[in-house]
């Protein structure tokens, strides 16, 4: 029997709110400061989700210093353009009103830096559906999925784990829940599939904002 979360705790990319176009133009600017001219922006897919420093290193075998530098470009493109080259999915908005009706509290757990993730709520509108903003640090720091689920859990004295679920696309969101303690939904409308969110263990796995409605409500 599902179990009534009373705590529930979103990732942003590929579960609110599709970045793909602004995400993989600011990696596209970035690594032209390396001499890599990438044409093709769905090669770029694999850097949303992860913590940037970690694609860099994993896929273009960036050492750790370039990966940083790899980063400082990236945010040239993405705080003014790139951030907002980003929509959000549809029936998201409505979800959000019917878990705050059904009194549920809602937060946001992002490896994305906390204030890019506060403009993108606040651009979309739906800032004032989430209680705290949970992200990473812009040196780096907190960016492992698990750091910042425990951070948003600690910030907010959450000591009961059954009570609380954490939504998100990625087998990183998955496995972070796992790591701290928690359950997991994974969608499949975001940018990770089947195969990956089972392989991580999620606890649901559901195809679209439909059927997220119906596990949660």
């Amino acid at each position: 029997m599902l179990k009534t979360y009373k705590y529930v705790l979103f990732d942003l990319d590929g579960t609110l709110t599709d970045p793909k176009l602004g995400i993989t133009k600011s990696v596209q600017y970035s690594l032209k400061h390396f001499d890599i001219n990438v044409t093709n922006l769905d090669s770029l897919i694999s850097f949303i989700g992860p913590p940037l420093k970690d694609s860099y290193m994993q896929f273009y075998n960036f050492d750790e210093q370039s990966a940083y530098q790899g980063i400082e470009k990236y945010r040239e493109y993405f705080n003014d353009i790139g951030i907002f080259e980003n929509a959000l999915y549809d029936g998201i908005e409505s979800l959000l009103h019917k878990l705050i009706e059904k009194d549920k509290t809602l937060f946001l757990a992002t490896s994305k830096p906390t204030v890019f993730a506060k403009r993108i709520l606040e651009h979309f509108k739906i800032n004032d559906y989430f209680v705290f903003i949970g992200g990473s640090e812009l040196d780096g720091t907190r960016s492992k999925k698990s750091e910042v689920i425990q951070y948003v859990l600690n910030e907010n004295n959450i000591l009961n784990l059954d009570e609380v679920v954490m939504i998100g696309d990625r087998k990183h969101d998955i496995i972070g829940a796992n790591e701290v303690g928690i359950d997991s939904i994974g969608v499949l409308y975001g940018y990770g599939d089947y195969e990956e969110l089972k392989n991580a263990s999620a606890n649901y796995i559901v195809s679209d904002i439909i059927e997220l409605s119906e596990l949660l409500i």
